[in-house]
């Protein structure tokens, strides 16, 4: 399948959006709690698009419903909640890196669940890709920072956006995309309040100015990087197919990286490799092998 230019911008736009989330959760992370970070990102998302999602819901055949919601469990809820709780002993680098998994988890659950077979350039690309992605942090590995319990919740995550993603393109193609992000958000925006009522969020919010940013850091990705980026992300899928959308997990780091660079972090011969090494699976993952492809 030819990719059109428009959704390339897309994938790059997601890049720039989600490559910029992990900082966010730790901007967030310095005056709330993981459960108030990721209970705030969602209700801010679910609340904005609650106002399409409630007539949305009505739409949908109800044959579907049921997996609107597991796509919303997997894709978005409980995710939201597993990097912030991730992101307490997890670098913001480590962080991008780990969901680079996301387009392994696709080819493994598409051949374990849905009888989907990844053509060998796929397989070659994801994995080309994957390493490359780990080039990115250089010497950090797993230090005391980089806890391996609180990566391995990380990695959970990559692997249910991965069913994610298959979800959406088995049942859910015909949706369009904004109708089905509203109502996937507005399914899980009571959960979402109830949480956050919990958590002790109006207990010690006291709108401290360091309160305040942090709220600000969280709201931004709450209507940036959860509301509109899963509208785009969505018709991203349902346009070119789950490989293909997942590819935004390898172009996220390099947006980490320029953060890094940002901040006065080294960037070494390693990280350009690296760089090269995404761009190249990311290439590969699109080449049409000699006999037919599968997406």
């Amino acid at each position: 399948m030819k990719i059109e230019l428009k959704y390339w911008l897309i994938l790059g736009v997601l890049a720039l959006t989600w490559g910029s989330s992990f900082i966010l959760i730790k901007q967030g992370l310095v005056s709330y709690s993981p459960y108030q970070v990721g209970a705030l990102r969602l209700t801010i998302a679910g609340g904005v698009l609650a106002i399409w999602g409630i007539p949305s819901l009505f739409k949908i055949p109800k044959n579907k419903l049921k997996y609107v919601a597991l796509a919303g469990f997997c894709g978005n809820f409980i995710p939201m909640f597993l990097f912030p709780i991730a992101q307490t002993h997890v670098s913001s680098s480590m962080a991008g890196i780990l969901d680079s998994l996301v387009p392994l988890f696709i080819l493994l659950f598409g051949a374990l669940f849905f009888s989907r077979k990844g053509t060998k350039n796929q397989i070659i690309g994801a994995v080309i890709g994957f390493f490359g992605a780990v080039l990115l942090i250089g010497g950090d590995g797993f230090s005391g920072e980089n806890s391996l319990f609180h990566c391995s919740l990380i990695i959970l995550a990559t692997a249910l956006y991965g069913l994610n993603s298959l979800i959406l393109t088995e049942y859910l193609n015909d949706v369009p995309s904004f109708q089905l992000s509203s109502a996937l958000f507005t399914i899980w925006l009571l959960p979402s309040i109830v949480i956050l009522i919990f958590s002790g969020f109006f207990e010690i919010f006291e709108g401290t100015t360091q309160q305040l940013h942090s709220l600000g850091y969280v709201a931004i990705l709450g209507l940036l990087g959860t509301a509109l980026a899963m509208i785009l992300f969505y018709r991203l899928i349902q346009a070119t197919g789950s490989m293909f959308a997942s590819m935004v997990t390898y172009l996220m780091p390099i947006i980490s990286v320029f953060w890094g660079f940002l901040v006065g972090e080294k960037i070494t011969w390693i990280h350009l490799f690296g760089f090269a090494m995404i761009l190249s699976g990311v290439y590969l993952t699109q080449k049409k092998d000699k006999i037919s492809e599968t997406v």
